[in-house]
């Protein structure tokens, strides 16, 4: 198959869907297909020369609404040489203009709304969710509406995002998330990222990693871990991400307030070898989220042998807590409290099992090879509902079954 992708960006920076794009792109098109992108960044962008697919670049968006008078047009005139377009994301230009393209045409188009539709957002942002009202019925109700089929990676997504606009008609399909973690030499990226950051040397490691953001509970974590970084005078907390809203300055303050600012790093946002080496270098992961369709680091974290420890509004929190990969609470201070003391309270025998277990989780519910066979089922049935336990083993799944 010939599938595009469509995104408002393709920037790292943005999160997890560019990267479950490049994942999944990446071990679809070992698989045989063929993978372009389009997106409104500006062509001279870094970021989109380093993007490892051909991607048609019609920007720079004119307004925050990502308007660009060039991409209809130009999908219109090349949809037939697709066999399939997938949006990636709601509220943006992108997924209207699309629409537009195609609501009449041959060329099936396919939504992931990537956790958009929930409902945390209308009580966190209730003057936002009134202006998305505005043209929800004119524009995200129809491109939902008139999907092949939109695409939701958990149970959990799928169930809330019906809560949000009473206005709501799509082809609901599950396509679990997935990804990859790299065959490294653990000790190497662990020293390259101790040498980035050497006051992280003899420390007990407990990391966040994703965008600092309000939604992720940055705020709250800080407060927890100073409640218990009394019982481990090794414990450190890194925050490790992009700060797209320029938090990190009152993180900061928040942590000096709360007597603990020697005892936390925020490192910025880490790519390649220091990433990996975040992960390997660290004794837990956490991420005590207000809303998250998925957490690509949550599994990230998983396939690096670290325990997570989320909030229950991380919509895997129902397959964390079933493995027992790793220890779940509310969004609360106290909830991270909580979990924070249960995995302090964990002997050595009980955190080298929570570790092997974190990794048995990883391969066995969040793999890309698992994203890529439902994906593809789902992209050649035409958006029909696919029994998974049919369906056939795309070539890079069967051949990794054989590696075994």
């Amino acid at each position: 198959m010939k599938i595009l992708h469509l995104l408002a960006s393709v920037d790292p920076r943005t999160g997890g869907p560019v990267e479950g794009v490049r994942r999944s792109g990446l071990a679809m098109q070992e698989a045989g297909h063929e993978i372009e992108v389009a997106s409104c960044d500006t062509p001279g962008d870094a970021h989109v020369a380093a993007f490892p697919f051909p991607v048609h670049a019609f920007g720079p968006a004119s307004n925050r609404y990502g308007y660009n008078a060039k991409l209809t047009p130009w999908l219109s005139a090349n949809a037939k040489r697709f066999d399939a377009v997938v949006v990636h994301g709601l509220w943006q230009y992108h997924g209207y203009g699309t629409w537009k393209a195609l609501r009449r045409s041959e060329v099936p188009y396919y939504v992931y709304t990537h956790g958009m539709l929930d409902p945390w957002f209308k009580e966190a942002y209730p003057l936002k969710h009134l202006k998305k009202w505005l043209y929800w019925p004119w524009a995200e109700y129809r491109v939902l509406r008139d999907a092949r089929a939109v695409i939701f990676t958990t149970e959990e997504e799928r169930t809330r995002a019906r809560e949000s606009f009473w206005l709501y008609r799509a082809r609901e399909r599950i396509v679990p998330f997935g990804t990859t973690v790299p065959e490294l030499d653990a000790a190497r990226v662990r020293h390259t990222f101790l040498q980035a950051l050497p006051e992280l040397a003899g420390k007990r490691i407990v990391l966040f990693l994703g965008r600092v953001h309000a939604k992720k509970g940055c705020d709250l974590l800080i407060e927890a871990f100073a409640r218990v970084a009394a019982r481990d005078p090794s414990l450190h907390l890194v925050i490790a991400g992009p700060d797209e809203t320029g938090w990190a300055p009152s993180l900061l303050a928040q942590a000096q307030a709360a007597g603990i600012a020697n005892r936390i790093t925020l490192p910025g946002m880490l790519q390649g070898d220091l990433k990996w080496g975040a992960f390997h270098a660290s004794d837990a992961f956490v991420l005590p989220s207000h809303q998250e369709n998925f957490g690509v680091a949550v599994a990230e974290a998983l396939g690096c042998g670290l325990p997570a420890l989320i909030s229950d509004k991380v919509n895997v929190w129902r397959e964390i807590e079933e493995d027992g990969a790793g220890l779940v609470a509310t969004d609360t201070v106290e909830g991270t409290e909580k979990s924070l003391l249960r995995w302090l309270d964990l002997d050595d025998t009980g955190r080298h099992a929570m570790r092997a277990q974190a990794r048995r989780t990883f391969h066995s519910r969040f793999r890309i090879e698992t994203m890529v066979t439902a994906l593809t089922a789902l992209l050649e049935s035409k958006g029909a509902a696919v029994d998974m336990r049919k369906t056939p083993l795309t070539p890079l799944r069967e051949a990794t079954q054989q590696s075994r």
